[in-house]
């Protein structure tokens, strides 16, 4: 790696801190390729990104960014998860290292707040912000159907009462 790429990918991984919601740090020692594309696939499809760089080139991107208090996690064999989203990076992480225990959570941050492996675990508990958005939805519709069914009650009941007297009268 020449320097104008390790320029480069030090600028894309600063703009990357400084935009993400939530960054993830783990050790990855002993990760077959097969399982490393496929986290990089899972996390992709929740809207992630994983990226593997050199500690030092990490270190430097941190540089400036609010999430500058965990540099002291990029140590050994590294791996950096990243998303806008603060739980989707966490939240897939998470699962994929209860499947695999070759991937070691270290640690992470979220916007300022540094995180050591117990919070990435606790933020990943928390449901997504599409969940959230899904269930204020569901709250807000639930009244409206609520009163829908009690004003449309009183004319089932009517109709009910009249059927009953129509059948009365064809017995009669």
């Amino acid at each position: 790696m020449d320097r104008a790429e390790k320029r480069e990918l030090v600028t894309e991984l600063n703009g990357a801190f400084k935009s993400a919601g939530s960054v993830v740090v783990a050790h990855y020692a002993g990760i077959t390729v097969a399982q490393m594309n496929d986290f990089r696939s899972k996390m992709r499809a929740a809207g992630g990104t994983v990226k593997v760089a050199k500690n030092r080139l990490a270190k430097i991107a941190l540089q400036g960014t609010e999430s500058e208090n965990i540099v002291s996690l990029f140590t050994g064999q590294t791996i950096i998860a990243y998303s806008d989203d603060p739980v989707t990076a966490p939240k897939v992480a998470s699962e994929f290292a209860k499947a695999n225990e070759k991937l070691v959570i270290l640690g992470g941050a979220m916007g300022a707040t540094s995180l050591n492996a117990d919070g990435v675990k606790a933020l990943a508990s928390l449901p997504s912000l599409d969940e959230l958005r899904a269930k204020l939805v569901g709250m807000i519709q639930t009244p409206a159907t609520r009163i829908a069914g009690v004003v449309q009650a009183p004319a089932a009941q009517l109709a009910r009462v009249f059927g009953a007297y129509a059948r009365k009268d064809e017995a009669a």
